[in-house]
């Protein structure tokens, strides 16, 4: 069993949001059995910014709902979203 690749778009309440804090609160979030690669940001329009968080979990079933879970919790989020999955090899 191979590693799966996973970007999750997270999309802030508003452009008023404190990134730096927020990505702190991505990476404390991540839960066990995934790792976490980086957070890269996404301009949006008129100041917002997306983050496109990169994560690596096991190729099995579930993938990166966890991550994806985790994610939903946290407060000043919009959405998450799973934008990509691809297998590493």
């Amino acid at each position: 069993m191979g590693d799966v690749l996973g970007t999750i778009k997270i999309m802030p309440e508003s452009p008023e949001v404190d990134l730096e804090a927020l990505k702190e609160a991505i990476k404390a979030a991540i839960p066990e059995g995934t790792d976490f690669e980086k957070i890269e940001e996404e301009p949006i329009a008129f100041g917002l910014v997306a983050l496109n968080v990169i994560v690596v979990v096991g190729d099995s079933e579930g993938g990166v709902e966890p991550a994806e879970a985790a994610f939903n919790k946290l407060d000043n989020i919009a959405s998450v979203e799973v934008v990509d999955v691809r297998r590493l090899m």
